[in-house]
This record gives C-alpha cells, sequence and structure tokens, in this order.
C-alpha cells in the first residue's frame, strides 16, 4: 500500500488502499474476500463474474456534447446520454467506493507504441477485476509507474453497485456510461471484467482516427522475415486458430492499431473463449493457463480443482486471462511493421463465397465495412436455412466514428503501403449447409501459408461475376476445382441462385450506411 498515493482529487477517501498489487498479492485477497475464489490445479485464479456473464450492449451511453454530437455515430450500438447524468452516476459509483473498507487501483498503458499510447487508471473493489486489468493492460516497469502522473482516462468499475433505474436514460440496473469530454468510464451493475476491456477499446476507436490512426478489432502476427499479417473475423470464422500459427510470433489476439510507425497491440494480454478448450485444440492458450491467469465463470471439480471446459452450466461465454507473454511465440514489445497482408475470414453458410480471393482497396472498404458471416440457424423446428450476420468493421459494438471513417483510413494505409487484402471463407462450398462441405482446415492453412510465402500473389486469377471477386486459378496442396464455387457447385444454377440470395443481403445490409461516400463505396460490392 502506498501511503503518499490517493484518490482524494476523485473523492474517493478509502480506509484502505492498493495501487498495482502483484498477482500473488491480488491472488490472496481474492481467496480471502471473494468468497466463490478458487485456485485451479494449473494455479490459474478462478472467479465469478456473477448474474452478468457478458457483455451489456443495450447498457452503454455515451455522453453527447457540443464535441460528440457531430463524431460519433449515433444509433443502437451508440447510445446517447447527457453529462449531468453522467455525473449523477459517477458519483453514485464514489459514493459506493466510500462505503468500502478496501479499493484497488491498477494504472497501466493501452497501446505499445509509446509515441500513441494512452495512460489509464481503474478503480474497483474486487482483487479480480484488479488482476484481470493487470493481465490485459501494459504494465508499467517501477519507473513508469513512479512518473505515471495523472492518467488520460479513468474508469470507476462499481460494478457491485447498481445503477438508479428511475434516472434518466436508465433502463434496467446495469449502466455502462463514457465520457470523451471528462475523460472517464463509469461501470454500475454488471461484475463481467469484459466490460473494462472494451471500454479501452472504444476510447481507442475514438481517439486514434482523431490522429490517423487506424484502430482495428482484429489479430495479428509476424513471420521471420518481419512479414506481418492482420486476420478480422467474426466469431466462428478461426481468426484465433489461423492466427496462432507455429512459424510466426503473435503480436496480438484482438486489438490493434496502425499508424505511420506501422502497427502496434493496444493491449498487454488476451482475453481467451475457454469453451471446450483442449491441449490438443489450441496449445498456446491451454500452456497459458497457470498461476497469474484468470478463469472467469468455469466450473471445476471441488476435490481436485480440475477445470471443466465441456461444462457450460454458468455461461457458454468462459474465459481465461493472461498476460501475453504466457504465450510461447509472441512479439515483445508487440509492435510490427506496415502489414504485407490483411486476411477478411469468413464462415460462409451459403456456400456463395470463395475458399481465397483478392480484393482491391475499394473492395476491401466494402467488405471491411460489411463484416460478413454467417451462421448456422438455432435449434427451432423448421429453421434450416444459414443466418447472414453482418457487422461494421468486423466489431461493429466497439465503433464510435461512422464505418466509413475507419473504411476511408484501411483504404489510405492499403495504398500507400501496397498490403494485399485478401477475403478467405472458412466455411462451405459446393453447397450451403446440409448440401456442400466445410472447407477444410487443412485447406485454409495452405491458402494462409501461400499468402505468406508470396505464392498466391504470382497466380493468374479469373473474375467471379456479380461479387466482382479474383480467384486465383491454382493454389498450393489444394484441387485446382475447389477455388471457383460456381463450378464446384453440383448445379451451377442452383449456385447462381443462392449467390443472388447473398449478394441482395449484402447490398441491403450496406443500405444502413447512407452518406456520401457510404454510396460510392457501396458501388464495389456485389452486382446484384
Amino acid at each position: 500500500m502506498n501511503s503518499k498515493f490517493n484518490l482524494e482529487a476523485n473523492g474517493i477517501y478509502p480506509k484502505k488502499l492498493y495501487r498495482n498489487l502483484s498477482p500473488p498479492k491480488l491472488y490472496s485477497y481474492a481467496l480471502r474476500f471473494d468468497k466463490q475464489a478458487i485456485i485451479s490445479n494449473q494455479g490459474a485464479l478462478i472467479l465469478m463474474s456473477g448474474e452478468k456473464t457478458g457483455r451489456s450492449p443495450n447498457d452503454k451511453r455515451i455522453v453527447e456534447d457540443q464535441n460528440t454530437h457531430d463524431d460519433i455515430w449515433w444509433g443502437e450500438v451508440n447510445i446517447p446520454m447527457d453529462n449531468h447524468t453522467f455525473k449523477i452516476n459517477r458519483q453514485r459509483a464514489i459514493d459506493y467506493f466510500n462505503t468500502r473498507t478496501r479499493i484497488y487501483v491498477v494504472d497501466g498503458f493501452a497501446g505499445w507504441d509509446p509515441a500513441s499510447r494512452i495512460k489509464v487508471r481503474v478503480i474497483c473493489t474486487r482483487p479480480y477485476h484488479a488482476l484481470f486489468m493487470h493481465n490485459m493492460m501494459i504494465r508499467p516497469t517501477p519507473e513508469e509507474l513512479n512518473d505515471f502522473g495523472e492518467p488520460d482516462y479513468v474508469i470507476y468499475n462499481a460494478g457491485e453497485f447498481t445503477a438508479n433505474q428511475y434516472t434518466s436514460f436508465m433502463e434496467t440496473k446495469t449502466s455502462i456510461d463514457l465520457s470523451f469530454e471528462e475523460k472517464e468510464f463509469v461501470i454500475l451493475g454488471t461484475e463481467y471484467a469484459g466490460e473494462m476491456k472494451k471500454g479501452i477499446f472504444s476510447i481507442m476507436n475514438y481517439i486514434m482516427p482523431k490522429k490517423e490512426i487506424l484502430s482495428m478489432h482484429c489479430s495479428a502476427n509476424e513471420g521471420k522475415g518481419g512479414d506481418v499479417t492482420l486476420f478480422f473475423g467474426l466469431s466462428g470464422t478461426g481468426k484465433t486458430t489461423l492466427s496462432a500459427d507455429a512459424d510466426r510470433f503473435l503480436i496480438g489476439d484482438d486489438e490493434h492499431c496502425w499508424s505511420d510507425n506501422g502497427i502496434f497491440n493496444i493491449e498487454g494480454g488476451c482475453y481467451a473463449k475457454a469453451i471446450d478448450l483442449t491441449e490438443d485444440k489450441e496449445p498456446e492458450i491451454f500452456k497459458a493457463i497457470k498461476f497469474g491467469t484468470i478463469l472467469e465463470n468455469v466450473v471445476c471439480d471441488t476435490k481436485t480443482h480440475e477445470v471443466d471446459y465441456t461444462d457450460t452450466s454458468v455461461t457458454q461465454n468462459t474465459r481465461a486471462s493472461y498476460p501475453i507473454e504466457f504465450i510461447d511465440k509472441v512479439k515483445l514489445p508487440c509492435i510490427g511493421g506496415h502489414p504485407k497482408n490483411i486476411i477478411f475470414l469468413t464462415c460462409d453458410a451459403f456456400g456463395v463465397l470463395p475458399p481465397i480471393s483478392k480484393l482491391t482497396a475499394n473492395q476491401a472498404m466494402y467488405h471491411f465495412m460489411s463484416g460478413y458471416t454467417a451462421k448456422i440457424a438455432g435449434t427451432e423446428m423448421g429453421i434450416t436455412e444459414p443466418v447472414a450476420t453482418f457487422s461494421a468493421c468486423f466489431g461493429a459494438a466497439f465503433m464510435v466514428w461512422h464505418p466509413s471513417k475507419y473504411a476511408e483510413l484501411l483504404a489510405q494505409k492499403i495504398n500507400t503501403h501496397n498490403t494485399n487484402v485478401w477475403l478467405v471463407n472458412t466455411g462451405w462450398i459446393g453447397g450451403g449447409v446440409g448440401k456442400g462441405q466445410r472447407i477444410a482446415l487443412s485447406h485454409t492453412r495452405a491458402i494462409i501459408d501461400a499468402i505468406h510465402d508470396g505464392s498466391l500473389s504470382d497466380e493468374s486469377f479469373e473474375k467471379l461475376s456479380l461479387f466482382d471477386l479474383e480467384i486465383p486459378l491454382s493454389c498450393p496442396s489444394l484441387p485446382n476445382d475447389l477455388l471457383n464455387p460456381s463450378r464446384y457447385w453440383k448445379n451451377e444454377e442452383e449456385y447462381w441462385k443462392n449467390a443472388m440470395k447473398l449478394a441482395h443481403l449484402f447490398t441491403e445490409n450496406f443500405k444502413q450506411f447512407d452518406t456520401n461516400l457510404g454510396k460510392q463505396i457501396a458501388e464495389f460490392g456485389p452486382r446484384e
């Protein structure tokens, strides 16, 4: 406990204040004061997030003021609130802190590039949350912590205390509020740790584009020769699996920025899904689960403390949080040069898109803003058709500006640095779900290898009409007839019928981007 450090400027006067405690210390406090805390047989700290086991996007609010009014893409993702209500909620959090015996503070950085990083202070009441942010932020050295000074942003995590539902703009007992003017982020009514992580990402998604730095929801790795690849993709597309390459070094698994200096990871840790985790399927993640790791909402044997990763009785969204250096093949510091390749991953359950196609910069803008994948419909009787899913910039829930701003920055950087952009379908071929076949992981890995060794760039290409995609005529280790889906289907007429259906879904989704630039970008999508 640092006697010189205090939170008086924030109006917080706890009996005991702990700043940047080590993991062993946080373990000891969690085991003493959190009745649900358990140590797994691998040494990880198991904790529960309470009622909320995932993000609460409908309860997220951003303060609308004269500075943000014209900047933010207001709507279902970015819901406005006024500054007065924000201050009420902040005071509610502060009042709660002042009833607690122990307060934990974590000071750290967001962004590995010293020229662009921001200083973040997290104030919380659970050792679990402090350890989570110790893992997820970039940890300052003792010298950097001593010279930390005032933070750029402050997170007030009073998630154990609820919001007042009778307050304006409040619809539930949960409220997650961000003010860019106050440079503060308030959490009430949810103890799910991921809200802090994604709160920082939302902040970076606002302030970085103001500096002409592109913030991105993607993973990144680097080859032995220094070539960098970015992987974009929604859940189920294979982003984590394909970016974890034994022959390449991980830069980061989720959040990055692209500046004039190259790319850098925003985070100091990983927040991996733990559902059905096995050592065989994901050895890097499995090995990272040890002392210092948080296992969130998992179930373990009460006698052996062995975790059952298949048990989803608490939630399907079980997670593991650990410092990025727990991964063996990681590049430290987590920065890289300008990307040589960008890969958009989609799991097309309609069986329409080719396994691999090359995009122009304009097409990259279109597919980036679309953020397409498709999922198999749920278990309701009679529903057998795939369900298209679109998420702008492959992370709409965290984007603050209009998606066209991020897309425009992406195209500028692609053109400036001559970056190759690829659309890789990890879904179905030869027909949709139930008729075709899932593209083999070995084939997708062969495609990624061909991208990295440059052999695909040297290939001749043909056009897939309607979507206007460039398809290579051949790819090492792949049957040539697999590359063009229109010819791989047994019934070509049936293929084009499904292709028209998917093209229409793309077109309808893109109508939401009704700006002059959005309309221009729409020209580079499917031609119905």
